[in-house]
């Protein structure tokens, strides 16, 4: 990344919607909002899912039942407006070769959220990582999410969240996934399409 020319950029942007950088309150704003950016908000460009779970993982010795971790905060940055959108996230996989660390979750959903990306792309990713380099026989990633670009602009609506629901492997049935979770309330799953299907 080009701090530097994020920064120029960004003044240039202030600058052209009218607004007097000499203003105290402006005074590093071009600054701050390039480091925002860079090193926060689109901190996961530069991980390699596939690298962060295999690391984050150790052999399985014995086989166990499914892994679900819920209430895992997002933060991502929507590619049309560059505007911020809010949530959580519930992951769950059945492992099959690899079982993952309680943190890795975490950094995983980081990794997969953390930059210029749809929701769907999102849930997709996490899957895809938990599949490929985990051997999960199994795997679901369901966000919930406040947008901005539809709470504060355009339809201005912001009680709305957007769900979406990636899933793979044995866990692709919308059936065989809410059985397998054993509280279908706490799910909304139904016979949502995935990110693939739509």
């Amino acid at each position: 990344m080009d701090i530097a020319a994020a920064e120029r950029g960004i003044e240039t942007f202030l600058r052209a919607l009218g607004y007097d950088l000499d203003d105290p309150e402006l005074s590093g704003t071009p600054a701050r909002v390039a480091e925002a950016y860079s090193s926060d908000l689109l901190a996961g460009e530069g991980v390699d899912l596939d690298v962060l779970v295999h690391e984050g993982s150790a052999p399985l010795s014995a086989p166990v039942g499914l892994v679900v971790v819920r209430g895992l905060a997002i933060t991502t940055v929507c590619p049309h407006h560059l505007l911020p959108a809010l949530g959580t996230a519930a992951i769950g996989y059945l492992p099959g070769e690899r079982l993952l660390g309680l943190g890795t979750f975490a950094r995983l959903v980081d990794a997969a959220s953390r930059r210029l990306t749809l929701q769907e792309g999102i849930g997709d990713r996490v899957v895809s990582a938990l599949m490929n380099r985990a051997g999960a026989l199994g795997a679901f990633c369901q966000i919930e999410l406040l947008h901005g670009c539809l709470a504060a602009r355009g339809p201005r609506r912001p009680e709305a969240r957007m769900m979406t629901l990636a899933r793979a492997g044995v866990l692709e049935d919308a059936a065989a996934l809410i059985a397998a979770l054993g509280t279908p309330s706490s799910f909304e799953l139904g016979d949502q399409p995935t990110a693939t299907e739509r």
